[in-house]
């Protein structure tokens, strides 16, 4: 049986941090209000770009070569879906050519963001995609925003980036074409090593448990069924009724491993396998890349990385009982 007071506490203990937390983001917030608008410049003369988040940042580096400088508003770490910009990200956006956005919803911030930063440009990735919708709990029905951990998907990013570069840029237009067409040709390589990869899992062993549901696009890709703690957002969304939930499909489904992302505390999960009797196999990179000398300083880096804790924690012969 799972410990029904151990997750009790643990909700407790998580509201009291969130509430100090959100009283220190609204000090720091009130005593960086005024910022020096000559603390951002670009490194060189570059015309430069801005994406919301460092994958985005990534994908469009890949087409951009050296035509054009590519900066993430935020950086590696970050919990993207509540993102409190700060006085000096606005300040970074002074000169873009172009703001890039995930949309479906990721990045709740970003209208209010725009509202600050004048008449620059942007583009929405997934704008025109058909998304995969959440099922179940309070989200259901509402499109699941991380459509990029689908390679698949991320070449349609890039096409889209392709297009909002040409109108900023048109004389680099077969620069841009031409970088893009060698990245999908590296996304269409890593798509194939990844199915190869999660076929070797047993059939009855593909179940990916997660804190977030992050990975139902690369689910639907690989032929895996998936379980998360809460569908989108943070941590913030865990709920008793949903670790009792989760610890239920676990035992149910005798999964061996489970897993939680970079972004968000692992603590709810780490209650999770003690109370199902899975082990803990890791941490995720979906949100964000890492730094250059963490696993996932490229997209192409978190898939691969991501894939070998799957692999390896679901390939586990014994499930404890």
């Amino acid at each position: 049986m799972f410990n029904k007071k151990v997750i009790s506490d643990y909700i407790y203990k998580k509201n009291k941090i969130l509430s100090l937390s959100i009283f220190l983001a609204l000090n720091i917030l009130l005593l960086t209000g005024c910022v020096n608008k000559n603390t951002y410049r670009p490194s060189n003369d570059k015309p430069f770009v801005l994406t919301t988040f460092t994958i985005l940042a990534d994908l469009a580096r890949n087409v951009a070569g050296d035509r054009l400088l590519v900066k993430s508003i935020t950086k590696p770490g970050a919990e993207i879906h509540s993102y409190q910009f700060t006085p000096s990200d606005i300040v970074k956006t002074k000169g873009a050519k172009l703001i890039i956005e995930n949309g479906l919803g990721l990045e709740a911030w970003f209208s209010k963001f725009m509202i600050s930063t004048g008449d620059i440009p942007n583009v929405k990735l997934t704008e025109g995609m058909k998304p995969l919708l959440i099922e179940g709990d309070a989200y259901s029905g509402k499109p699941n925003p991380h459509a990029w951990m689908s390679p698949k998907r991320a070449m349609k990013y890039v096409d889209k980036i392709v297009d909002a570069f040409i109108k900023i840029d048109p004389n680099g237009a077969l620069e841009y074409s031409s970088n893009a067409s060698t990245y999908k040709a590296k996304l269409e390589t890593l798509d194939k090593e990844l199915r190869d990869s999660l076929s070797s899992i047993p059939k009855e062993r593909r179940f990916l448990v997660t804190c977030e549901g992050a990975f139902t696009y690369l689910a639907r890709d690989y032929g895996m069924k998936e379980a998360y703690l809460w569908p989108v957002n943070a941590e913030s969304q865990v709920t008793p009724r949903r670790m009792v939930n989760l610890i239920k499909k676990i035992k149910e489904n005798e999964v061996p491993t489970i897993f939680c992302e970079s972004t968000v505390s692992a603590e709810a999960q780490m209650e999770v396998a003690k109370s199902s009797g899975a082990v803990f196999g890791g941490t995720f990179y979906v949100d964000s890349l890492s730094d250059l000398n963490g696993p996932a300083p490229t997209y192409i880096d978190l898939l691969r990385h991501n894939v070998r804790l799957i692999t390896k924690g679901l390939s586990i012969s014994e499930v404890k009982k």
